[in-house]
């Protein structure tokens, strides 16, 4: 059966997780960090090739500050736990978003996983962090100007994008059964499969994602034709 080969997942739930637990919120950060590290195994031992994660948006910053400095000192703490793990196993990492806003020590740690891993490709992790589809195409136009393009075409802004080189999400997956985009990859779903479950994400399991990738198997991708 056909293994997508990039999945985008907007990883929603961590905070109303912790709230039916009676726990603060920051402890359904900490259980959807683990969850993190079961799907990264999992899509890479199934054949995933590419892997998108929606971990911090443009819009996140109303959230209380402590909230966010918690889950971006787990999200930097666990890439730096898992550096030698992931260059074992051919883990390349890229973060997709604006990193201006945030703390010159955490930008540092950031490139500095990402350096480490960089010569690897048998399988990349892509992780959004202060990203917003919108706030990606505006920075996509911005550099087009400064390279004098004037009249680009679709390949051209694709390789503006963050993900430029990579290819399109064949699936995006999203927990919490929210049926909304939320500013995530708007350009590069054009085409996408989604699907929806009402999962919260530190539930999130191997199971949850073999489910997801069955029910896109089961999709007819006509991408604007008719299947004979």
């Amino acid at each position: 059966m056909l293994i997508p080969w990039h999945v985008a997942i907007i990883m929603d739930g961590n905070g109303r997780w912790a709230v039916k637990q009676s726990l603060p919120r920051i402890w359904g950060h900490k259980r959807g960090i683990e969850t993190v590290k079961t799907i990264v195994q999992v899509a890479d031992t199934i054949g995933i090739k590419i892997l998108t994660l929606y971990a911090f948006s443009t819009e996140n910053w109303k959230r209380p500050k402590i909230e966010i400095d918690s889950l971006l000192s787990l999200l930097v703490q666990f890439l730096k736990n898992e550096t030698n793990k992931f260059i074992k196993a051919g883990i390349r990492l890229r973060i997709l978003g604006d990193l201006s806003k945030f703390p010159q020590e955490i930008r540092d740690e950031l490139n500095k996983v990402c350096m480490f891993m960089a010569k690897n490709t048998r399988f990349e992790l892509n992780i959004a962090l202060n990203y917003g589809a919108r706030q990606e195409l505006v920075h996509a136009f911005k550099e087009m100007l400064k390279h004098g393009i004037k009249n680009p075409t679709e390949q051209t802004i694709s390789s503006f994008l963050y993900t430029a080189g990579q290819p399109d999400p064949d699936l995006l997956i999203r927990t919490s059964g929210e049926l909304r985009i939320s500013n995530f990859l708007l350009w590069q779903i054009a085409y996408s499969e989604i699907y929806v479950t009402d999962t919260l994400w530190p539930d999130f399991t191997e199971n949850d994602l073999r489910i997801a990738i069955s029910e896109f198997q089961k999709r007819e991708r006509r991408f604007g034709g008719v299947n004979k």
